[in-house]
């Protein structure tokens, strides 16, 4: 049972151009959707699911958190609600946990083609796309690898292709497949000063979604000052240029 995390961005795009380069079958896809992607990511689902079609391979399964009433509950709601911003912005990776790794592992725990691999007292082969620039991130996710009981995570564009990011956009590139752009929440803390402008640019409503997210949380900040972490989004970019 083979399966892939695809995060809709560049690595995990060349990751599946690679294991359908080596004829290394795939039995399932999971994408966690978070409900503020931006929308190139969302168009690229449709892209890839396209390629992945013409290739019999199987299409992606979009995921979302649930919360315990069986309502979905999105980052961006579940932000507002408690009035505050991504857990990243505090140091923290609960959001990505919370929303990005929890609901592809349950409905991993519901799906019956895993169940019966555990059952059988094997484990989930699960294919990972991390790249040769990303040995510090591999590390740390090969700490876990002997304790996990259910997963045997694999990481085939350093262990065995040894792929950069360069490599990632070029297999990319001859797979005849546009480049799927950046993968990350409109509102993530970790975006850059450049990605920021770009969103507003691109995107104005999801920046000023973006903001409001921000201000709804600011009355309550005290270790931060607002997406920026040590700044305000809206003090910093929002008069750079009118929307």
């Amino acid at each position: 049972m083979n399966i892939v995390s695809f995060g809709g961005g560049t690595n995990s795009t060349a990751l599946l151009v690679g294991l359908y380069k080596h004829n290394i079958p795939v039995n399932l896809i999971t994408f966690a959707d978070t409900g503020a992607e931006q929308p190139h990511t969302y168009q690229f689902i449709a892209i890839i699911d396209k390629w992945l079609a013409e290739r019999e391979m199987p299409q992606i399964t979009v995921v979302q958190n649930i919360d315990r009433n069986g309502d979905r509950l999105s980052l961006e709601t579940e932000c507002l609600r408690s009035h505050a911003l991504p857990s990243i912005a505090y140091g923290f990776k609960r959001c990505s946990h919370k929303h990005k790794i929890g609901p592809q592992e349950k409905f991993c725990n519901h799906y019956a083609p895993c169940r019966e691999v555990w059952q059988s007292g094997e484990k989930v082969n699960r294919y990972i796309g991390y790249d040769v620039g990303e040995v510090k991130r591999y590390e740390r996710s090969r700490k876990y690898n002997k304790t996990d009981k259910k997963y045997s995570n694999h990481y085939p564009l350093i262990e065995n292709w040894h792929w950069s990011r360069d490599d990632c956009v070029r297999e990319i590139e001859a797979a005849g497949l546009p480049q799927p752009g950046k993968s990350s929440c409109f509102f993530c803390p970790s975006m850059k000063r450049q990605e920021i402008l770009t969103l507003k640019e691109r995107y104005p409503d999801l920046f000023q979604r973006a903001i409001a997210l921000e201000e709804n949380a600011m009355p309550y900040l005290k270790s931060v000052k607002g997406l920026g972490r040590n700044y305000s989004w809206k003090e910093r970019f929002g008069k750079e240029f009118s929307l």
